[in-house]
C-alpha cells in the first residue's frame, strides 16, 4: 500500500501565501512524476503543476509566476509554494505521484486525500 500525508491548506486573504506539502510512504520503490491538481466546487479537477524526478517542471498558465513546485531531498515529497493567492485559487488541492512499487514493475498513479485552500477576505 501507498499512503500520502498532505498538509498546509487553510484560509488566507487575497495576496497571501501558503505552502502545501505531500509525503508518500509505504510500498514505494521509486517515484517518477509528482504533481498537484485542484478541484473547485462545480468544476473538473485541473492540473496545477508537475515535477519529474529530474526536476523538470510544468505549470498551468493560471499559476505561472505565482506558484512554485519542488521535490524534497528524500524524493518522496513534493511541495507547492503559492504566492499572491487569488479567490479563484480556492479549491481542494490534491497531490499525486507516479509510483513504481518494485524494481522493473509497472507504474501506477496514486492520489492524496486533498487539502482545502480558501482565499477570501
Amino acid at each position: 500500500q501507498v499512503q500520502f500525508v498532505e498538509s498546509g491548506g487553510g484560509l488566507v486573504q487575497p495576496g497571501g501565501s501558503l505552502r502545501l506539502s505531500c509525503a508518500a510512504s509505504g510500498n514505494v520503490f521509486s517515484i517518477d512524476v509528482m504533481g498537484w491538481y485542484r478541484q473547485a466546487p462545480g468544476k473538473q479537477r485541473e492540473l496545477v503543476a508537475t515535477i519529474t524526478s529530474g526536476g523538470i517542471t510544468n505549470y498551468a498558465d493560471s499559476v505561472k509566476g505565482r506558484f512554485t513546485i519542488a521535490r524534497g531531498d528524500a524524493d518522496n515529497t513534493v511541495y507547492l509554494q503559492m504566492n499572491n493567492l487569488k479567490p479563484d485559487d480556492t479549491a481542494v488541492y490534491y497531490c499525486n505521484a507516479d509510483i513504481r512499487r518494485r524494481i522493473a514493475g509497472p507504474i501506477f498513479r496514486y492520489w492524496g486525500q486533498g487539502t482545502q485552500v480558501t482565499v477570501s477576505s
